[in-house]
C-alpha cells in the first residue's frame, strides 16, 4: 500500500476514534462535545564537525476531549489509543464537568460556522530520506560553511528535521474534519572567530515538500557568510535613530500584533490596542491580511481548532484595524462573532512596499539595521517595547560596520504608526509572511 493509501486509510480511522468519542460523551450525558485526535512521525537528526550526535526517529499520538453539560466544562487528554482507555478519558471529562462552576460564554462554535467544504491544500508532501541519506546531507551543509573560510572556528552543527502527520477533528454539531499534513527543515549553526572575539550566526530552509528546501551547500555557506559579517562587531553610543527589523525576524513585531488584537487579550483588557477597532494604527499605505486557503502554505488550514470555517480577511485596511482575531468564547465575551481564528492565525502578511533591503538601506540613510532580537521585554498592557538586539550600522544607505551589546526601545504602537516602509524581500519561513520593516525613529541605548 502506498504511504498516501495508508495516510487515508489511517485518517478514516481516527475519524472513526472521534465519532467514537462524542458518542460515548453523548452516551454519559454530555450534552455536548468537541474531540480532536492526532498522530505524528518523524526523523530528527544532528551532526556536529562531521559526525552524527542524534538521530531521533519520533512516533506520537494523542487525543484530547472536551465535554459540556450545559454551561459547565470539562476536559481530559490521553496519549493511550485503546478502548478502555478512551473510554476512561471521556468519562474523566464528564466527572470533571460536573463538578466545575458554570460559565455563560463557553460551548462549542456555533453550528452554523461550521467549514462545509475541506478543499485539497497540498499540505502532504512525505519525504522518503533514509537516516544515511540524512546525515550526508548534513555533512555536506556543515562543511560548506566551515570550509568558506579559516576565521569560522566551531561549529553548533547541522540538523535535519522531517516530520509528518495527521490532525482529526470533530464536535456534536455533525462535524469530523482531518488533513496530514507535512514539514521538513534543514539548518546549520557555526562559530566565527577574529581578534580573540567570536560571534555565531545561522541560515535555515523549511518547507511542505523537501523539493522546496535550499541546497545544503547553500544553507551552510549562508550560515558562514553572516557569521563572518558579524566579526568585528562594536558598541555605539546611545541614541534616536531610524531602524530597519531585517525581514527574518521582522515577524516578531507582527506577532505582537496578534497578540494584540486576539481576544483573550482584550476581553482580559491585557492589550494596548483595546477599543482600536476602526481605528488607524499603522500609516494608511499599511495593509496586513489573512490567507488561510494557500495551496502549500505552511499555515494554511480549511477550519480553526473549533471547526470555524477559515476565510479571507483584512486585518489591516489602509492602516486601520478592521477586525480582531477571535475564538468562539473570546467573542462571546466581548459581544462579537468567532473569525475563525480559535488556535492562532493562518498566513499572516503585511503586502510588501517597492524597495528590497538594498532599497530600504538607501531610504533610510542614516541608521541601524537590526538583525538578531534577545529576550522578551514586550509589555502588552502598555505596548512599551525593550530588547536586546544585535544588527549593522548603516551610514549613507550603506552598511559600514556590525555592532553588539545594544538595547532598542520604544512603544508598539508609536512603532507601528511610524512604519515609514515594508520590503519585498519577503521572508515565507512561517506562518507570517513579511518583508524588511523600517521604522521612523527608536531609542537604541549602547555605551
Amino acid at each position: 500500500m502506498s504511504e498516501q493509501n495508508q495516510m487515508t486509510t489511517r485518517q478514516a480511522q481516527l475519524e472513526q476514534m472521534v465519532h467514537d468519542l462524542l458518542k460515548e460523551a453523548k452516551q454519559l450525558g454530555a450534552s455536548s462535545a468537541e474531540a480532536a485526535v492526532s498522530s505524528d512521525s518523524g526523523l530528527s537528526i544532528n551532526v556536529r564537525k562531521g559526525d552524527v550526535e542524534t538521530i531521533e526517529h519520533t512516533r506520537d499520538q494523542g487525543l484530547g476531549i472536551t465535554v459540556y453539560f450545559d454551561k459547565r466544562k470539562g476536559s481530559a487528554s490521553t496519549s493511550d489509543f485503546k478502548p478502555e482507555a478512551i473510554k476512561d478519558t471521556v468519562r474523566a471529562a464528564c466527572n470533571i464537568a460536573r463538578y466545575t462552576n458554570e460559565d455563560p460564554y463557553t460551548g462549542l462554535a456555533d453550528a452554523n460556522r461550521m467549514a462545509t467544504e475541506l478543499p485539497d491544500l497540498d499540505l502532504y508532501h512525505p519525504w522518503d530520506i533514509t537516516p544515511e541519506a540524512a546525515i550526508e546531507l548534513g555533512i555536506t551543509c556543515e562543511a560548506a560553511a566551515l570550509e568558506l573560510d579559516n576565521r569560522i572556528s566551531n561549529t553548533e552543527g547541522a540538523g535535519i528535521n522531517s516530520h509528518s502527520g495527521l490532525h482529526v477533528y470533530g464536535n456534536s454539531h455533525g462535524f469530523i474534519g482531518g488533513y496530514p499534513s507535512s514539514r521538513h527543515s534543514l539548518s546549520c549553526s557555526v562559530i566565527g572567530e577574529q581578534d580573540g572575539a567570536m560571534q555565531r550566526d545561522y541560515w535555515y530552509t523549511v518547507g511542505r515538500k523537501s523539493t522546496e528546501l535550499e541546497d545544503a551547500t547553500a544553507v551552510g555557506r549562508e550560515a558562514g557568510e553572516r557569521t563572518l559579517a558579524r566579526l568585528g562587531s562594536r558598541k555605539i553610543s546611545t541614541r534616536q535613530t531610524p531602524v530597519i527589523f531585517r525581514s527574518d525576524i521582522a515577524g516578531g513585531l507582527l506577532r505582537n500584533l496578534v497578540g494584540a488584537i486576539s481576544g483573550s487579550s482584550l476581553y482580559r483588557k491585557a492589550s494596548f490596542l483595546l477599543d482600536h477597532l476602526g481605528k488607524p494604527i499603522f500609516p494608511d499605505h499599511i495593509q496586513i491580511q489573512e490567507n488561510p486557503l494557500i495551496p502549500g502554505g505552511l499555515g494554511s488550514a480549511s477550519f480553526d481548532s473549533e471547526g470555524v470555517a477559515t476565510y479571507d480577511k483584512q486585518i489591516i485596511r489602509d492602516g486601520v484595524l478592521e477586525t480582531y482575531l477571535l475564538g468562539s468564547y473570546s467573542a462571546r465575551k466581548l459581544g462579537m462573532q468567532s473569525t475563525a481564528n480559535a488556535g492562532g492565525t493562518h498566513n499572516l502578511s503585511i503586502t510588501p512596499g517597492e524597495h528590497n533591503l538594498e532599497g530600504l538601506l538607501k531610504e533610510m540613510g542614516n541608521g541601524l539595521l537590526i538583525t538578531e532580537m534577545m529576550g522578551q521585554g514586550v509589555n502588552m498592557v502598555t505596548g512599551d517595547y525593550s530588547r536586546g538586539a544585535a544588527g549593522f550600522w548603516v551610514e549613507n544607505g550603506e552598511i559600514q560596520f556590525p555592532v553588539e551589546e545594544i538595547t532598542i526601545a520604544g512603544n508598539l504602537k508609536q512603532m507601528f504608526a511610524q512604519l515609514l516602509a515594508v520590503g519585498n524581500d519577503e521572508e515565507r519561513r512561517s506562518n507570517i509572511r513579511t518583508g524588511s520593516l523600517l521604522i521612523e525613529q527608536m531609542t537604541v541605548a549602547g555605551d
